[in-house]
């Protein structure tokens, strides 16, 4: 009678970091509360010596490296950091046959040379649902036909400040006392001029009719103390219309819904039974 071998669990993952904002730290606090199945295996910085600082000390031993030197010590990538690095974060994962979880997905438009790259190596890219809900159905019903797609973001107007759109076009939210339509046009447009505060309309496009057929309007709203958005979706399998209001985090650009997507979406990998599309 042979011996009774142990029951192997799902080998540990080994997880990297892009970026310590409040995404970042969110999701460092979870690992260092345990992630089962995975490990925090570094994490990439500029100011190294600010970052050891802010690191719980049980954390002490992880790594901190520059953003090049971060793809040989992790399986997974998890970017949270400004999007004009998102290539120089995802490309030496997906091109190692690793994952890539993005965050800045507005800036995959200008980057989709990534998403080759992915597919020639065997890699992939994963945008979590972050702060938008409904990103399942939308997919679901792209696998017949859209015939529109329309988001309604408004904002209170600290979490629009800086946005390029508006300070190309001089528009100075200062002292707002009434709700303000900001932007009016298509989610790629959108991902231009707010690139820090729309990528859950990219990440909406992309499951849905793409980036110049999604249709956006952005308002800056004094009476808001929450990020909220609408999506109405008209196609030949269902018509329907949802709303979310996001609770910002540390940061007025970011809800706290976002780093608990990327969690979400890390346990759904060892999952014994997954939940949506």
């Amino acid at each position: 009678m042979r011996d009774q071998q142990p029951e192997q669990g799902p080998k540990r993952l080994r997880v990297a970091i892009a970026g310590l904002g409040a995404i970042g730290m969110k999701l460092v606090e979870t690992f260092d509360a345990g992630l089962e199945g995975f490990e925090l295996a570094a994490i990439a910085v500029r100011d190294k010596e600010a970052a050891r600082r802010r690191l719980p000390t049980s954390q002490a031993a992880v790594p901190l490296v520059d953003i090049g030197e971060l793809e040989p010590h992790a399986d997974i990538v998890v970017e949270c950091a400004p999007a004009a690095l998102i290539k120089s974060i995802v490309e030496p994962f997906v091109t190692a046959g690793k994952q890539a979880i993005v965050l800045s997905c507005g800036a995959l438009l200008v980057n989709m040379e990534l998403v080759e790259i992915a597919k020639k190596h065997g890699g992939q890219i994963i945008v979590p649902s972050g702060a938008l809900l409904g990103l399942d159905a939308v997919t679901a019903a792209a696998q017949g036909r859209i015939h529109s797609v329309r988001m309604i973001t408004r904002k209170p107007p600290k979490g629009l400040v800086g946005a390029p759109y508006l300070v190309e076009r001089d528009i100075d939210l200062t002292g707002l006392k009434e709700p303000l339509k900001v932007f009016s046009g298509t989610a790629r447009d959108a991902a231009v001029g707010f690139p820090a505060n729309l990528n859950v309309a990219v990440a909406l496009s992309l499951a849905g009719t793409g980036p110049d057929q999604t249709r956006l309007d952005i308002w800056a709203d004094p009476g808001l103390s929450r990020n909220t958005h609408t999506i109405e979706v008209d196609a030949d399998s269902a018509s329907f219309s949802m709303s979310i209001e996001n609770i910002p985090s540390e940061n007025p650009k970011t809800g706290r819904i976002t780093a608990l997507s990327v969690i979400a979406t890390l346990k759904k990998m060892h999952a014994p039974i997954r939940i949506g599309t």
